[in-house]
């Protein structure tokens, strides 16, 4: 086995916060029947802390072989973003003239980012991240919904 920098409970703390930041936006696609929901949004996650937690170990390891490095791990993040980017453009369905799914997208995207923050051990950006989302997605979400209404009514 090899070794971690990061303590058991520093590693459980960000895997942690990014499922948690992945609960609190998949809550708000599964309540409201999206196609990528709970589940989905967590696992991505989790995924990204776990890819910002590999690139930092890797980074560490290499130093330590030759004292130095020439590691990115911004790569590791460029990587994370293009594959959650796939995952959400794979829930955008255009039926004629109409396009769904784009905000399911976006979520699963900025997902992506909150498990990179909390990877990162970024609480503070996480959070500020998260409970943004979550605003935007719930309060914006019901002002759209009473505006679709009301323009049906009149």
């Amino acid at each position: 086995m090899i070794e971690t920098s990061f303590t058991l409970l520093e590693i459980s703390l960000r895997l942690g916060a990014a499922s948690l930041a992945g609960f609190i936006i998949g809550l708000d696609r599964e309540m409201t029947d999206r196609p990528a929901g709970l589940r989905t949004h967590m696992l991505v996650s989790v995924a990204a802390a776990m890819f910002t937690l590999i690139s930092f170990e890797i980074v560490l390891t290499a130093q330590e072989l030759d004292g130095s490095t020439n590691s990115d791990p911004v790569r590791v993040v460029e990587a994370v973003l293009t594959g959650v980017a796939f995952l959400g453009a794979g829930t955008i369905i255009r039926a004629g003239r109409k396009v769904q799914g784009v905000t399911t997208g976006a979520s699963i995207w900025l997902v992506g980012a909150l498990g990179v923050a909390c990877g990162g051990g970024y609480y503070l950006i996480a959070l500020a991240g998260g409970v943004l989302a979550f605003l935007i997605l719930t309060v914006l979400g019901f002002v759209e919904r009473k505006l679709a209404e009301s323009s049906k009514d009149g």
